[in-house]
């Protein structure tokens, strides 16, 4: 897979990216629905289909999380969205795992303990999707602690970073739906959730792929 693929990859993500972004800020559904599905499988192009299987099966699951999550505030698009997006994280824990990252206590005790607290605020709050995005935030809070152990281990640094915005950006999106009512506070919290998960997606896809 050639440097020039892959850079022309990520450009090409950061577009869709951006262009997603300002739909969200501008409140244009439109926007999104042409750029948001885009993202990920521009993405995937700078891939090995041959070598980078269970990345595509994630990336796969995370593009139809994206259309799914086009329109945040709507509750079984929600839920569905969680679960494709929880088959992707699935994905790069697998990855995670066959490169030797395993759980240490330091990295998962804050992790662990951050999910637990949205999970309880979920369930007091917004009891008709806790118990769907509970389970998903445990599937990020694993991928997030062995993304930091792939760094004590003398891994890319890519990985520790990506996993912590996407943590950033799920954690915003709980945020938002349980303490934001202006449309413009809302607006801009999406932006926001939109930019640190196109950024995490671009980190983890290129640290995870094959021939790093």
């Amino acid at each position: 897979m050639t440097v020039d693929r892959v850079r022309r990859a990520r450009a090409a993500a950061l577009v869709a990216g951006a262009v997603t972004v300002v739909g969200a800020w501008a409140g244009s559904t439109q926007l999104q629905r042409i750029a948001k599905p885009l993202i990920v499988p521009a993405l995937a192009t700078g891939l090995d289909p041959a070598r980078d299987r269970v990345l595509l099966a994630g990336l796969a699951a995370a593009t139809a999380g994206d259309v799914l999550l086009i329109d945040p505030d709507d509750d079984s698009a929600l839920e569905w969205g969680a679960r494709a997006f929880a088959v992707m994280q699935g994905s790069y824990t697998c990855l995670l795992l066959r490169r030797g990252a395993r759980p240490t206590p330091i990295d998962a005790i804050p992790r662990y303990a951050g999910w637990a607290a949205a999970a309880v605020l979920l369930a007091r709050r917004q009891p008709a999707v806790a118990s769907t995005l509970s389970a998903y935030g445990a599937v990020l809070a694993t991928t997030s602690t062995l993304s930091a152990v792939s760094l004590a281990r003398g891994g890319d640094r890519r990985l520790m970073i990506g996993g912590t915005l996407f943590t950033a950006s799920d954690a915003l999106i709980v945020f938002r739906r349980l303490f934001l009512t202006g449309d413009r506070q809302r607006r801009t919290a999406e932006a926001i959730i939109l930019a640190t998960y196109v950024a995490a997606q671009v980190l983890l896809v290129e640290a995870l792929r094959s021939g790093q």
